[in-house]
């Protein structure tokens, strides 16, 4: 019988249901991707660091996007893991809380980032001219810090308000790793209102917003290469705008999956919402730095100067 005065000691994380059986060879893909992640975001925060040709805003705006997925994939892969490696599947309490605040927290980072991204091609396709004068490194800098700022206060109150909530629904999760909505589920009924209520705020503020600011960009943009002299110039525009789409659509399909299915509990077989879940948690900080790598020429001239690499490997 659990205690419904207080928030569960530990937490039951759940992997993939049904395969334990060859949890370790399902562990090689998720480390094979937890080592991209790590080595490949390290490497464009190098070039960007020691190339002064890349001190601008779209180039500190991504590696800002890359410090995000690094500690992304920091503070939430070891849980997962744990569980296919080791077949580990408590995690405290405490602990889980500590993690679903940073996966949250990132993860409003992250959105925020990826319109700054928007808005600086935006800007650089529509208002070229003025490109230097509106986004300045100074201005980039306090996007950054606007943009770690909001991720990190909106999500105090909804984390710390989880330990004072009575929960009789024990204390296992959907996910191998914790998220808040997951967490919440487990209160007991008509004590979670707060929750409920500012958690459909948040995602009407932020996630919901960002998406709505991205999606007009994007109209802006297109309606400028239409009216591009040539369909070459056309391709060039667009194609500069070509990596950022990939990294928004990697990172809010995820995202918004999960969350319908949460606040809304659609019934959806047990394997997508897994899938979906461990996709949200691995594949864009795994496929950033990779898309990135391939589709910006100034990124690709930079890791050749940085590693003497000959040209024709490019």
């Amino acid at each position: 019988m659990w205690n419904v005065s207080h928030i569960p000691t530990t937490f039951h994380l759940v992997g993939l249901p049904g395969l334990e059986n060859i949890y370790g060879w399902i562990s090689v893909p998720f480390c094979f991707m937890f080592f991209v992640s790590i080595v490949g975001n390290g490497l464009i925060l190098h070039v960007v660091h020691h190339n002064h040709k890349l001190h601008r805003p779209m180039f500190l705006l991504l590696s800002t996007l890359a410090i995000t997925d690094i500690l992304f994939s920091l503070s939430t892969s070891p849980s997962v893991l744990s569980i296919f490696l080791f077949h580990h599947h408590k995690i405290q309490s405490q602990l889980c809380l500590f993690q679903m605040f940073f996966i949250h927290s990132l993860s409003i980072t992250e959105s925020t980032l990826l319109v700054a991204m928007a808005f600086d091609r935006f800007v650089a396709i529509c208002h070229p001219l003025r490109y230097t004068v509106i986004l300045t490194n100074s201005v980039v800098a306090k996007i950054i810090l606007i943009s770690a700022f909001r991720g990190t206060i909106i999500h105090i109150p909804p984390v710390g308000s989880l330990q004072f909530l009575p929960y009789c629904k024990g204390n296992v999760l959907s996910h191998s790793y914790c998220l808040h909505q997951d967490v919440m589920k487990l209160a007991c009924d008509g004590t979670n209102t707060f929750n409920i209520v500012y958690g459909l705020i948040v995602i009407i503020c932020t996630v919901t917003v960002d998406m709505i600011v991205i999606v007009i960009s994007y109209v802006l943009i297109i309606r400028a290469v239409l009216h591009a002299t040539s369909k070459m110039e056309q391709y060039k525009l667009f194609n500069t705008c070509v990596s950022h789409l990939w990294a928004v659509c990697m990172f809010y399909i995820p995202m918004v999956a999960l969350s319908v299915v949460h606040r809304f509990h659609i019934h959806v077989p047990p394997g997508f919402i897994n899938f979906m879940a461990n996709a949200y948690l691995f594949v864009p900080p795994m496929l950033n730095p990779i898309i990135y790598s391939i589709k910006s020429r100034q990124i690709r001239e930079s890791f050749r100067e940085t590693f003497h690499l000959r040209k024709v490997l490019w």
